[in-house]
């Protein structure tokens, strides 16, 4: 009778009939009474969302410290209900070092060489890491993630953690990857990982990492499975194109990607991203709308409680997308104040709080701009991006120590970023330095060229600024080279014409000058700066003595 019940609540708890699955397991409690009837007792209920009763019922039969699995659903409990200082001291708050090396002998599981899955040990790391997040000790969490995966790197949860919130550079991301050990046939493991971290530094060596997942399995291959196709692994290679500024072809992939899975959430935000760089409006309405209708709805709790305050529940990538929607319109008050409710959603959501800054930073409001991204910077230490706002902020209000610091501490974190290295230069010019303007230039120049076959449109400001700066230093050919090359990424750059019309004026090629303050003046009529440098080519063209002659010689 008893193998029967527990049979039976069993196949309850697989077909997510609870009610029947805690009727009948309390029933196998009273009749069988093992530690394992009543665990699965305590399941049901956890299942059935009866948190507290579960707990009360692994403390009365004194199951928490007879082994690491009650220990484990105990603190689930307390996760769920939110008791954290309680969770940790159920788990057993251990001291880990910053490598993630702990005592580990309260947690294995005699019986783990027996089983596949998720060792317990890693589980009980990552709640711990979970736990210590939400008490924002966020070192703390770092080093429990990190335990987590040494004890198995299949822990997935725990590398997304340390992903998506950003706990660790590039750099620090790349050497605790090598560090793991993996198995032999788990290199597919390791690759996947490795294109997820973060591109920065290694956007040269993804493409092969890509390709060899992609790839079918050879007779000698260690890869041990093709992922071609797989919705993970295009998201991948989507980001991978959105740091390399190929924004079209990211676009493509993340949209083929949510026509097969529309709730890919993992990929929503990079879509949204790359609509927005494209200025594609309509579809960033549309999917907000739809984001909106699918994750905005009244909470009702799965048993039958009368709750007072019903909440409004939906997921921050909801009222992201509506921000980025009102963002690519322009509408930068309705903007920030759905970035807003993002971030209230979720303080941990990333894209949510750049755009509240940018929000902010768009209509010039430096102060509400900064202090989002000083949130960022604190909740998001190993991503170089908010220091970056904070110095371009600094640096367009013209307080450049200020700038220069937190583009330092940029370059600190993230040293292959060549957007760093244009602001760098572009404060260096600001400073009247243009030898080392030109120095970080050229400097953002060279790592976008290692990283990719030709520049695109997004790397023309970094050009220009360049051609500027080589005219300021008079090497006017080079700087006329820069702006040609400039041109061939964006022909109709207004500011362009006119700086290379600016630069052979200053060479004296007034005619060549006046041919290129014309093409300005056809972009942009109301350029008054190249309208008067016109009239002053045409003025001294007129006065040359060869006009002179010129002139004669048609009469």
């Amino acid at each position: 009778m008893e193998n029967k019940l527990r049979a039976m609540v069993r196949d309850c708890l697989d077909k997510h009939l609870h009610a029947s699955a805690i009727f009948l397991a309390d029933k196998l409690v009273t009749v069988g009474g093992t530690e394992e009837d009543v665990h699965l007792h305590a399941q049901a209920l956890f299942q059935g969302r009866q948190f507290r009763r579960a707990l009360h019922l692994l403390r009365t039969h004194g199951l928490l410290h007879l082994h690491p699995r009650y220990r484990y659903l105990a603190a689930k409990c307390l996760e769920e209900i939110k008791e954290w200082d309680e969770c940790l001291s159920v788990l057993g708050d251990y001291e880990v070092d910053q490598h993630g090396n702990y005592p580990m002998k309260d947690d294995i599981d005699p019986e783990s060489g027996h089983q596949a899955g998720i060792n317990i040990a890693a589980a009980l790391c990552l709640l711990r890491g979970r736990a210590c997040e939400a008490l924002e000790n966020r070192t703390r969490a770092l080093c429990w993630y990190k335990a987590s995966l040494r004890v198995d790197p299949y822990c997935y949860e725990a590398y997304e953690h340390i992903v998506d919130n950003h706990m660790l550079s590039s750099e620090k991301e790349v050497a605790f990857l090598s560090s793991l050990k993996f198995d032999a046939d788990d290199r597919w493991l390791s690759l996947l990982y490795s294109c997820q971290a973060k591109k920065y530094g290694q956007i040269s060596a993804l493409e092969s990492k890509l390709s060899e997942l992609e790839r079918e399995p050879q007779k000698h291959s260690n890869v041990g499975l093709s992922l071609k196709d797989n919705n993970d692994v295009l998201a991948c290679r989507a980001d991978y194109l959105y740091h390399r500024g190929e924004f079209q072809l990211c676009y493509d992939i993340t949209k083929t990607l949510l026509e097969k899975d529309p709730y890919h959430l993992k990929c929503m935000p990079l879509h949204l991203g790359a609509a927005l760089e494209l200025g594609r409006k309509n579809e960033l309405f549309l999917r907000a709308h739809n984001l909106v209708q699918e994750y905005s709805q009244r909470y009702l709790p799965p048993v039958k409680v009368c709750m007072p305050h019903s909440k409004l529940c939906c997921r921050p990538i909801a009222w992201f997308a509506v921000g980025c929607y009102y963002y690519c319109i322009r509408q930068f008050d309705h903007a920030r104040r759905y970035f807003c409710k993002a971030t209230t959603l979720d303080g941990a959501f990333y894209p949510a709080w750049l755009g509240f800054g940018n929000a902010y930073a768009a209509q010039d409001e430096s102060d509400q701009a900064m202090a989002a991204y000083r949130t960022a910077a604190r909740l998001f230490s190993g991503c170089h991006m908010p220091a970056l706002c904070i110095g371009m902020e600094y640096l367009r209000t013209n307080n450049l120590n200020l700038a220069e610091q937190f583009f330092m501490q940029a370059k600190g974190i993230c040293p292959t970023d060549p957007l760093v290295y244009n602001e760098l230069g572009v404060m260096a010019y600001r400073n009247r330095e243009y030898e080392e303007a030109a120095r970080w230039l050229r400097k953002a120049l060279v790592l976008v060229q290692e990283t990719r076959n030709s520049l695109t449109l997004c790397w023309e400001p970094t050009v220009v600024n360049l051609a500027h700066t080589l005219r300021k230093l008079k090497l006017y050919p080079e700087a006329i080279s820069m702006y040609e090359k400039a041109l061939a990424l964006c022909p109709r750059g207004a500011t362009t014409y006119a700086a290379l019309g600016f630069t052979h004026h200053l060479q004296g090629s007034t005619g060549i000058a006046i041919d290129f303050y014309h093409k300005a003046l056809g972009l942009k009529p109301d350029d008054t700066f190249t309208a008067e440098m016109l009239t002053a080519a045409l003025t001294e063209e007129c006065l040359r003595p060869s006009f002179a002659k010129e002139l004669t010689a048609l009469h």
